[in-house]
């Protein structure tokens, strides 16, 4: 067993698991499927992982590494609120990452009977929350935005992004790209009292 793993290293087995699942599904990817593409036994998989949904859990998180990454470079960024909220928008956008998207909303899905995936996923999307939570709260502090409630703001903005993702992933044909730019741009221009020509 030490040999086997040797020769294929943790974040590969954690890549092609994130390869098999993006492609099957949560609910239709087996261990054997994941010990096949990555060309290792299943003992091999639960010796290391100790069970399915702990590898499911850490696959995520791998695929969901540099998505956080990009959201702690806008954290650190000294960029204007305006500025640092655009960057946001854009990477959260469900029309920027299609792929990364059908994979998170599975893991949603899977979330319900997966205690783990469901405390990962929740840690996510509080990060991306809380960042723009703190984006506002120095817009308007800076006197960029007019919010009273930059809490309220975030999760409406989040949830628009959620459910617009959704819709564009399981119906990618219901609206363009353009269009679901413009909606979550029109909503926070609406929410923060800029215009939309700024965002």
């Amino acid at each position: 067993m030490t040999s086997g793993f040797s020769r294929l290293r943790r974040e590969d087995l954690l890549k092609t698991a994130c390869e098999v699942i993006a492609e099957q599904g949560f609910g239709h990817t087996r261990t054997v499927d994941i010990a096949r593409a990555a060309g290792v036994s299943q003992a091999l998989l639960f010796y290391h992982f100790e069970s399915k949904e702990r590898l499911f859990a850490q696959a995520f998180m791998y695929a969901a590494r540099q998505h956080l990454t990009t959201l702690e470079d806008i954290e650190q960024s000294k960029a204007a609120p305006l500025d640092r909220l655009r960057s946001l928008l854009r990477v959260c956008a469900p029309s920027m990452q299609p792929e990364g998207w059908r994979l998170w909303i599975d893991a949603w899905a899977e979330a319900m009977r997966n205690a783990e995936l469901e405390q990962i996923s929740r840690r996510i999307d509080t990060h991306g929350r809380l960042l723009l939570r703190a984006i506002i709260e120095d817009g308007a502090a800076a006197g960029e935005f007019t919010c009273p409630d930059p809490d309220g703001t975030s999760w409406r903005i989040f949830s628009l992004i959620d459910g617009l993702a959704i819709q564009t992933t399981v119906h990618p044909k219901v609206l363009s790209r353009r269009r679901v730019n413009t909606l979550i741009r029109t909503a926070a221009a609406n929410e923060l009292g800029v215009s939309l020509e700024k965002l």
